[in-house]
Parts: C-alpha cells; sequence; structure tokens
C-alpha cells in the first residue's frame, strides 16, 4: 500500500485528497440536513386553529344528557393526541372526541381543545341545567333569511304531550307531540323571547324564556352611491365642453371652406397685386 502511494505522480496524489476531502464535506451536509428537516416544525403561525363542534349540536342540556365534545385540527404523523381544556384547566384525556355521559351542572363552561398541528380552538359553551322542559336552538342569533330551529327538549326524554311554543307571550305553534318549532326564512319580527311548554305526566311544565335575535343585511347603498363621485363628474363636463367646442370649430371649418369654393366657382376671386418696386 505504502508503495502504491510513493508509485502515484503528485497529480494524482492532489486529486485523491480533493475528492476525499468533499466527499467528507457532502456526507456532513447530507447529514446535517438530515438533522434540520428532523427538526423543521411548521411555524405557529402558518398553523390553522382548531374547531370544538358538540354532537349533538346543542349548547343548552339538561342533567343527566349525553355530549359528545369533538375536536377538529390537523395532527402529525402518528401523532392523533388532542388535549382538551375545561374552563382552562387541562383535562386528562388525549381522544379526539370528549365524551360527558349523564351530564352534571359542574360540567357547565368553556371547552377548548389543540391539536399537534393546529392553534387553540376558540372557547365552545356548554350549559347543563336542571328541569323538566329545556327550549334548545343551534344559534341564538340569525341573520335574516336564515332558519330558525328550536326544540323543546325533555329530562330523560319523557314523553312531552300538548306541546306549545310561544313568542313575547304569543302562541305560535301547537301539537300534540311535535317538540320541534321550525321557520324556514327568518325576518326581523322573528325576533324576541321564547318558551315552550306542555304536559309530563299530569303536570304542565314550561321552559325557561330564551332570546332569539335576528340580524338584518347590511344597510343598502344610498341615492348619493348611484352617482359618480366630483371628480369624474367633472371630467365628463370637461369632455363635453371640449366636443362641443370641436364640433363647433369642424363645422364652422368646414362652412368657410364651402363659401370659398363657391366664391372661387362665381369667378368673385380677386387678386390683390402687391406693391411694385420703383
Amino acid at each position: 500500500m505504502h508503495n502504491m502511494w510513493r508509485v502515484l505522480p503528485p497529480t494524482a496524489l492532489l486529486l485523491l485528497v480533493s475528492a476525499g476531502t468533499q466527499a467528507g464535506e457532502f456526507a456532513s451536509w447530507s447529514w446535517m440536513g438530515q438533522v434540520r428537516n428532523v427538526n423543521v416544525q411548521q411555524p405557529q403561525a402558518d398553523l390553522p386553529k382548531a374547531v370544538v363542534l358538540l354532537d349533538p349540536q346543542w349548547d343548552r342540556v339538561l342533567k343527566d344528557d349525553h355530549v359528545t365534545l369533538k375536536c377538529q385540527g390537523d395532527y402529525p404523523l402518528g401523532d392523533n393526541s388532542t388535549q382538551w381544556w375545561h374552563n382552562g384547566t387541562l383535562i386528562p384525556n388525549q381522544a379526539s372526541s370528549y365524551f360527558i355521559t349523564d351530564a352534571k351542572v359542574e360540567d357547565s363552561g368553556d371547552y377548548k381543545c389543540q391539536t399537534g398541528l393546529s392553534t387553540l380552538s376558540d372557547p365552545v359553551k356548554l350549559k347543563v341545567y336542571v328541569g323538566w322542559l329545556l327550549l334548545q336552538a343551534p344559534r341564538w342569533v340569525v341573520q335574516e333569511g336564515e332558519p330558525i330551529q328550536l326544540k323543546c327538549h325533555s329530562w330523560k326524554k319523557t314523553t312531552v304531550r300538548k306541546v306549545q311554543f310561544f313568542q313575547n307571550g304569543q302562541g305560535k305553534q301547537f301539537s300534540y307531540q311535535n317538540s320541534d318549532f321550525y321557520i324556514p326564512e327568518a325576518k326581523l319580527e322573528h325576533s324576541g323571547s321564547y318558551f315552550c311548554r306542555g304536559i309530563i305526566g299530569s303536570k304542565n311544565e314550561s321552559s325557561e324564556a330564551m332570546n332569539i335575535t335576528v340580524q338584518g343585511q347590511e344597510n343598502p347603498p344610498t341615492s348619493s352611491s348611484f352617482f359618480p363621485p366630483w371628480h369624474q363628474i367633472t371630467f365628463f363636463l370637461v369632455m363635453g365642453l371640449l366636443f362641443a367646442v370641436d364640433t363647433g370649430l369642424y363645422f364652422s371649418v368646414k362652412r368657410a371652406l364651402r363659401n370659398s369654393k363657391e366664391d372661387w366657382r362665381n369667378g368673385k376671386v380677386t387678386w390683390t397685386q402687391g406693391p411694385q418696386g420703383k
């Protein structure tokens, strides 16, 4: 081996040393690149926000109801763990869904969640009540034209007969067993205080009243918005004035040319001889 190094000319030795150095640098950079790729994480600002969903969709439930909270968010490969918070306290649950069986009053409050590739969700409020009847709705604030859905929910789904829905104290619907009230397209006059009432066993029970708010659409454009801005009006006026002047000048020149042509034909053209030198 030592004899081989002696036989090689100096130029070949330099090439071998250079190649070995470059190979070592390439291996070093490749290893560092792999390390960097392993440690690279998506910036927090680019991550989507997690979303908490209620199933069923009601944010008001009765004691002993079953509620499932689902966390929607992105997960890193091989890690499906989810963090849950109740009123700011971390819950020892890492599943994507949080189950509440036989809800209690102390289960009321704000719920948040977060996944490995999402930021902390906005809070979702859940309220647990004690009573026989409870008025439920997916949303208590709706836009004009959107549907309104109300449900007269009974404790442990006890049968309710002669169900009535009221708005601002006036009866809106009566049914022997239908516990749902539906308005296909909300109008501003549908805003107000709602509650339901029905017969459970031999007792007449009523729910707590809740407010439904119907928000109107954006204000329609005023009459001033139908007119162009002042600078556009000035521009059009100037252009119209220039057009009028240009048109008048055109016809004036045309008339003068026509008259001069007629004078030429009639021999009315006179020549004026300039002064001659003496």
